[in-house]
């Protein structure tokens, strides 16, 4: 069966990791005929995966979530594709073959109120009950995420399967170097969107800064988001200098921000899956992390957890880690152990098992 799959979404910084990751192990396996990439032919071509002889790009560039996506994939997709994947819940709605569909996150139901945009919301909707309606099966990242889709879209049990993301064998081997921050730090990863809870995590941090000596890093893209958190300035600033906006860094960057840092805290109200955490344990950073969502699920035993409603309880935590050496410590050990249980190889080889049962 010839396989078209959507990776317009390949630099992104989300799914874009995703199918950075999982593409380069994931085709190389596959015995079931052609695969079509769609996309940008000027970024696939920068990798050899992409270039392989049983590979073909399909030269599309409209933007997701459009009407033009949907007037222009169908006529793209070649008719004797039989199975076209989309690493996101925007399927092309008059394709008439099979459909894999990775759901990442459910958030746009689960908690409206983050997504601006009536007409942005029932677009969301009415996607999602067209993967109810057409999907053949769900990839979700996480068991909390199935059981959202099961329980606000209505998927069945029996179409979804469970495929965690992986960690970068990179995380686990950082030569840290010198700090690349001054005083010693926590740090968040992610890009600032209300869901994220920052002005949560800047109100604990001012109550514990007259206490240590540590700044807060918060590291992703504060810029051209609708979704922006617009309150997340006004709390930083308040702090003068010790909350620091780092803006996008480079893969290299990151993870030395990371390795060299007290503690990542991640007081998420919602998380579909969440590899931040995963990745700062690979490479000896303890984790808070909220006490909800899918992060118990990621996470396991080996963070600290907290309630991202109430500030006292984020702020206690960091200040925990900080003066409890034995905690980080242990958090540490079982983090790397942890981190090891989640690896791409085995979410690509999960993926092409769904493929190949679809294709039968």
């Amino acid at each position: 069966m010839n396989l078209a799959i959507d990776a317009r979404m390949l630099n992104s910084s989300g799914i874009g990791t995703y199918l950075r990751n999982v593409l380069p192990r994931l085709l190389p396996l596959f015995r079931g005929g052609r695969v079509d990439l769609v996309g940008d032919p000027a970024e696939l071509s920068r990798h050899p995966w992409a270039c392989r002889d049983t590979v073909s790009v399909v030269d599309c560039r409209s933007p997701i979530f459009s009407l033009d996506e949907q007037l222009r994939l169908p006529r793209l997709i070649r008719g004797d594709t039989g199975l076209f994947w989309s690493p996101q819940f925007n399927i092309p709605l008059l394709f008439r073959g099979r459909l894999l569909v990775t759901i990442h996150d459910v958030m746009h139901l689960a908690i409206p109120r983050y997504m601006p945009g009536a007409h942005k919301r029932l677009y969301a909707r009415a996607l999602l009950a067209a993967v109810r309606l057409k999907a053949d099966a769900v990839i979700c990242n996480s068991r909390f995420t199935a059981d959202e889709l099961m329980r606000l879209v209505g998927v069945q049990a029996s179409r979804i399967e469970v495929v965690h993301l992986g960690v970068d064998e990179a995380w686990f081997s950082i030569d840290k170097g010198t700090r690349p921050h001054e005083r010693p730090y926590f740090v968040f990863v992610g890009n600032v969107k209300p869901h994220k809870n920052i002005a949560g995590l800047i109100r604990a941090f001012r109550e514990v800064s007259e206490r240590i000596p540590h700044d807060l890093l918060i590291v992703g893209k504060k810029e051209g988001f609708v979704t922006g958190d617009r309150s997340v300035e006004s709390e930083a600033a308040a702090l003068g200098g010790r909350v620091t906006f780092t803006g996008l860094v480079d893969d290299a960057l990151l993870r030395r921000y990371v390795a060299c840092a007290e503690a990542l805290v991640l007081p998420s109200f919602y998380e579909g899956f969440g590899l931040p955490p995963l990745e700062a344990m690979a490479c000896g950073c303890p984790v808070v992390v909220t006490a909800s969502a899918s992060l118990p699920e990621v996470c396991g035993d080996a963070a600290l957890y907290c309630d991202p409603n109430d500030v006292a309880d984020i702020a206690a935590k960091m200040l925990l880690l900080v003066t409890n050496a034995d905690l980080r410590a242990q958090l540490r050990e079982k983090g790397a152990a942890r981190a090891r249980q989640f690896t791409w190889d085995r979410c690509a080889r999960e993926t092409l098992a769904v493929i190949e049962r679809l294709s039968e």
